[in-house]
């Protein structure tokens, strides 16, 4: 490559990082005069690459918004970043809503990259295992995420069009307060204005989106990745677990999270004890006496119960079973296998 087409793309490079750099500052990065750093500015403009000029007393060139995306100058460790950014998303389906567009990406990556460094990557990726087997994914369409995007952030009304999992189609009207990707899939939280509460949406069952005109005021202290995990956990299902668990619900959700249960952490019980002069009992009192931990509620909607004596075991924090009396009986079962097989000796 001849020097004067190397020192243009290096100075794109340069302006791709981002800011304003100053003609003095660029032409000491290439080596050149500032003339010569205008002419090469010249040159990129000529390529239809938008590179601005800021005037004043910090003025020099910074890259602009063009109309579509100028050649990028990526160094070894962001065309690793890149790729295995592009390999990860979709092994957790947070790109899944690009549809084949992150697969085409790595390829156009993979495909203006020097032989040295693609064999390099290709090293990597090639030897790269996952421990967890890849998930279902259900991608939205681009021109539904995109709408429902632009109106969280700005506030805006979006009228949607929804098939819900029966099959039942219906036109809505939402303020949505945010977007959740969770489990190779994707979710909007909102006010759902034709009944009047908050709902949760999946995206891949959006046929269209609109942004409407107006605007709305989100609640304070909304939290759309709780919403969601809520809004799983609390889901019809054919069984209604509640346990008691004596374990805060950190501890708790080690095992069992956000979109699996809900937990209600109680204030700590404590021991009742008698007074050492009367004889008469008394009670201590939360946090005045002997302290005999926290215990929680924690309700499960689930279509099977096989699962769930192991886990509970797996809590290592004892528990009662209040509801269903199925389950008391799997645990029973669990628990006797475990003591045969403790008893068990070869």
């Amino acid at each position: 490559m001849s020097r004067p087409v190397s020192r243009v793309l290096t100075l794109l490079e340069l302006l791709q990082a981002g800011g304003t750099r100053t003609v003095a500052e660029l032409a000491d990065r290439l080596g050149v005069g500032e003339r010569t750093v205008r002419r090469y500015v010249d040159h990129l403009v000529d390529l239809d690459i938008p590179v601005e000029s800021v005037r004043g007393r910090y003025g020099g060139y910074r890259l602009g918004p063009g109309h579509r995306m100028p050649p990028l100058m990526l160094t070894d460790d962001e065309a690793l970043a890149v790729l295995l950014g592009l390999v990860a998303g979709r092994r957790t389906g947070i790109t899944a809503a690009a549809g084949t567009a992150g697969e085409t990406a790595a390829a156009k990556v993979r495909r203006v990259l020097p032989e040295r460094l693609r064999r390099r990557l290709d090293s990597v990726l090639d030897s790269l295992t996952f421990t967890a087997s890849p998930g279902g994914t259900a991608a939205p369409e681009t021109a539904v995420l995109l709408p429902i995007a632009d109106a969280v952030r700005h506030h805006r009304p979006v009228s949607i069009r929804y098939t819900a999992s029966g099959g039942r189609r219906s036109e809505r009207t939402l303020y949505p307060y945010g977007l959740v990707a969770h489990s190779g899939r994707w979710y909007v939280t909102g006010r759902d204005l034709s009944v009047g509460e908050d709902r949760t949406f999946r995206l891949d069952r959006v046929a269209d989106a609109r942004v409407l005109p107006g605007s709305f005021e989100p609640p304070d202290g909304h939290d759309p990745a709780e919403r969601v995990l809520t809004t799983l956990a609390t889901a019809p299902y054919r069984h209604e677990v509640t346990l008691r668990v004596q374990g805060t619900a950190e501890q708790i959700r080690a095992r069992l999270p956000g979109s699996v249960a809900t937990v209600t952490e109680a204030p700590p019980a404590s021991v009742t004890e008698a007074d050492p002069e009367t004889g008469a009992a008394t009670s201590t009192g939360a946090g005045t006496g002997t302290d005999i931990g926290h215990w929680s509620r924690v309700e499960i909607r689930a279509e099977r119960l096989d699962w769930l004596p192991g886990v509970l075991a797996s809590l290592d924090l004892p528990f009662v079973v209040e509801r269903p009396d199925e389950l008391r009986d799997l645990v029973a079962a669990l628990a006797g296998r475990l003591m045969d097989a403790a008893q068990h000796r070869a």
